[in-house]
């Protein structure tokens, strides 16, 4: 298929409530949607950058202007989902720039072929179990209700972010008041040192799923180390950008568990690598998250759904961040939600929703 042009859309998206981390709080989810126009129909894709580039290299702003100037040009002629990442590659980095664009693209091919996101990826299951992210909190009791009501929504699995002065006590908190067969794992977000090794050992008693990314994303042979004295399974997410890394990590022992966020590898169809190299290493992998609307949610779900995926992700349904979400809201069930069965993403967004978020769009056309 041939590519007419991209639309970037700057949308913003008011969160029900503050999400901090620790590395910042956000009140309004600001992000990137492209709508890639072919000769055979549309694609929509979601980049997940934030407006400050403090998760990753990438922010906003930076996104749309390397799309701009250099990767949607860089499609002229024929094109489909698989060739993307190929004609980017001799741009470095910007990864969630490139699985932006390569989501819209793969949209539009698959929405034309009549194949779901979920059969193209390898999904084997129709639903998928989900857990929920808990910020940093002002307070443990403002924790605790937080995460009972999460509880009482069906989550399966409970994350909480943490930072030095908000580790061990919120921890232990949660598992005082809601039992030990609550599934908990905590997210440094590279937060700590390898100083703080034997600090971090303060949580094995509470039997966690894992920490993840407790260390600084480039350090995997401090990752290594702390594996060494921490009886928690490490877990990396920012140091995972391609399989390539994953497998480096894993032959270094630097972890045991993976996050696979696509947006930060460079697209679904990495992602998906990223998972074979880890099932073949007998490495449990599961899918992070990044805020997305229901664009990328249902992109994440289908990726949930691949056989490698076996502990619950961070799909929450579109309630836990948003009032209204750009498209049909994901709603939980049983604590699961449905992979979506249509061609492509199996959603589409609202427009009178998808207008009224819209801060501003450009149109980026392609020569013929």
């Amino acid at each position: 298929m041939k590519l007419t042009g991209v639309e970037i859309r700057w949308v913003e998206m008011p969160l029900k409530s503050p999400f901090r981390t620790s590395f910042g709080t956000q009140t309004v989810r600001q992000l990137l949607l492209l709508r890639a126009v072919t000769d055979e129909g549309e694609g929509w894709g979601e980049c997940g950058a934030l407006v400050d580039p403090v998760y990753s290299p990438e922010y906003v702003e930076g996104c749309a202007d390397v799309l701009r100037r250099f990767f949607i040009p860089a499609l002229t002629g024929p094109v489909d989902g698989i060739s993307v990442a190929p004609r980017l590659a001799k741009f470095h980095g910007h990864r969630m720039a490139k699985a932006a664009l390569e989501m819209a693209v793969l949209d539009a091919e698959l929405r034309a072929r009549g194949v779901s996101f979920g059969r193209e990826l390898g999904a084997v299951r129709d639903r998928v179990p989900c857990g929920v992210s808990v910020g940093i909190m002002n307070s443990i009791p403002e924790l605790l209700d937080a995460v009972g009501g999460y509880l009482d929504e069906g989550y399966e699995r409970i994350k909480l972010k943490i930072e030095p002065g908000w580790d061990v006590e919120p921890v232990r908190a949660v598992r005082e008041r809601f039992g030990d067969d609550v599934l908990l794992q905590v997210d440094a977000n590279t937060a700590y040192t390898l100083g703080d090794a034997r600090h971090l050992t303060k949580l094995d008693p509470f039997d966690l799923l894992l920490i993840e990314q407790p260390l600084a994303e480039e350090e995997l042979l401090a990752h290594a180390e702390l594996a060494k004295v921490v009886r928690t399974p490490i877990c990396l997410d920012e140091s995972i950008t391609s399989a390539s890394s994953a497998a480096d990590a894993i032959r270094l022992g630097a972890c045991q568990i993976v996050n696979i966020k696509p947006g930060r590898v460079g697209g679904y169809l990495e992602a998906r690598r990223i998972h074979d190299v880890c099932a073949a290493n007998n490495v449990a992998v599961w899918v992070g998250g990044m805020l997305e609307t229901g664009i990328g949610r249902a992109a994440n779900v289908a990726l949930a759904a691949l056989p490698g995926c076996t502990l619950p992700g961070d799909t929450s349904a579109s309630g836990r961040y948003y009032q209204l979400d750009v498209t049909e809201p994901f709603v939980l069930q049983d604590g699961h939600l449905p992979v979506p069965t249509g061609p492509g993403l199996g959603v589409t967004p609202l427009p009178d929703v998808l207008d009224a978020v819209t801060v501003k769009t450009e149109w980026i056309p392609l020569a013929s």
